[in-house]
């Protein structure tokens, strides 16, 4: 029996949009990230591992980050790899980043990077983070 073919990263990368421009909710983020998933944070240095970190960190980065201000302005697209840049704006500061996003032949994310410039936004990001993950705790 032949098997499947992958799902195209073009496909997989408009499933993330859809969940991002809906908000970022936990359960969409869970149905579209690999159980063995890894994240990571422009301002932890360890490698978050696992769906339930991850959706949780992304699910805050929707909050915080994906206000009114936040666009994607480039897309650089590869087989089963993506490269947003973004920017927006939090508390007055701009923000300028990267994602890198890393998928399965089943179109589920394995590897979500974050990096943020300048050191003020990056400053500013940890801070609203933070207090992000903090709520979702509670």
């Amino acid at each position: 029996m032949p098997s499947s073919a992958a799902m195209p990263t073009s496909e997989a990368l408009a499933r993330w949009h859809d969940v991002a421009a809906n908000g970022s909710k936990p359960d969409e983020l869970a149905a579209i990230m690999r159980e063995d998933a890894v994240f990571h944070s422009p301002v932890v240095h360890t490698p978050q591992k696992g769906r339930p970190i991850v959706v949780a960190y992304l699910s805050a980065a929707g909050q915080t980050l994906g206000n009114d201000e936040f666009r994607y302005v480039r897309e650089v697209v590869g087989e089963g790899t993506a490269v947003l840049e973004f920017t927006t704006e939090m508390d007055g500061i701009r923000v300028n980043g990267i994602d890198m996003i890393t998928f399965d032949d089943d179109g589920l994310i394995t590897e979500f990077k974050v990096m943020v410039r300048p050191l003020k936004a990056i400053n500013k990001v940890w801070e609203m983070m933070g207090a992000q993950l903090e709520r979702q705790k509670n």
